[in-house]
């Protein structure tokens, strides 16, 4: 199965909803009109990422009023869209959340698990810890969800290849300082798994903050098969295909080769 993907490094305008979702929409329309069947858009596209106390009023249920926005304009466009915001769950409780909705409406959403706080990052916060991992299962393929920090963490890409996923999406907002880690480990996540992996990064300066752009879409085997400019908005394409996660696991067994005793033991070597 082949699937056409775009990967939509923007910078959002911080605190306007409105304006981004204007801007959002204009890029989904884009994407289709390239044929792309799902586009991506970065970690907390809806607000900007430095918003710390206005979070609370610029946070959302799932769906609400800006996810349905975006539904309105997947069935219009017959696409999927991936993109990040701050979710509401109560009074006073936030998470950091990837949603996904396609032409028939919401499918399913992620809520970051690893959540930065040292240096500039101060996400625990404002935000709970996610907790639950799953595959989507959609039209265009079972995808497995991350967001930025996750990526640091190999194990959760694992049991996300394990549970089925053919694709791994990270949306992020890397700040530039973090880019030499972040290029590692996208590449690293996608061969230790032969499984492709896309990820979108913010671009752009918020409070200080440089994000670097640099989104791309990485194979099984490790090939960029398509990489965003750096520093710059961009929009770009390109279509993979599910029948190569096969030849690259044949080629590189590491799936095969796995030894479940060793999850037992790191098991116990984490709790001390």
């Amino acid at each position: 199965m082949k699937v056409k993907l775009a990967l939509a490094q923007m910078t959002p305008t911080l605190e306007d909803k409105e304006k981004n979702l204007q801007k959002m929409d204009k890029i989904i329309t884009e994407a289709a009109n390239r044929e792309a069947q799902l586009v991506i858009f970065p970690e907390l596209i809806l607000t900007g990422y430095s918003c710390r106390d206005r979070y609370y009023s610029l946070a959302e249920s799932i769906p609400g009023n800006s996810v349905k926005k975006i539904e309105n304009n997947a069935n219009r466009n017959d696409i999927h869209v991936i993109f990040g915001m701050v979710e509401e769950a109560g009074e006073g409780i936030l998470y950091n959340t990837s949603v996904i909705v396609g032409p028939k409406g919401y499918i399913g959403k992620y809520r970051k698990k690893y959540l930065p706080t040292h240096l500039v990052f101060e996400e625990k916060k404002y935000f709970r810890q996610g907790y639950e991992t799953q595959i989507l299962e959609t039209e265009i393929g079972k995808i497995g969800l991350m967001i930025c920090y996750d990526i640091y963490f190999p194990e959760i890409a694992r049991q996300l290849t394990l549970m089925g996923s053919q694709l791994i999406v990270c949306i992020s907002a890397s700040p530039a300082t973090r880019r030499g880690y972040f290029e590692t480990f996208i590449s690293s996540r996608a061969m230790e798994n032969t499984v492709f992996l896309a990820y979108v990064n913010l671009v752009g300066i918020e409070d200080g903050l440089i994000f670097w752009g640099g989104s791309r879409i990485v194979g099984p085997d490790g090939t960029i098969i398509t990489k965003a400019k750096y520093d710059e908005e961009d929009l770009v394409t390109a279509t993979i295909d599910y029948s190569d996660l096969k030849a690259s696991r044949i080629a590189a067994p590491v799936l095969r080769d796995l030894r479940p005793e060793i999850y037992d033991e790191l098991y116990q070597l984490s709790r001390k």
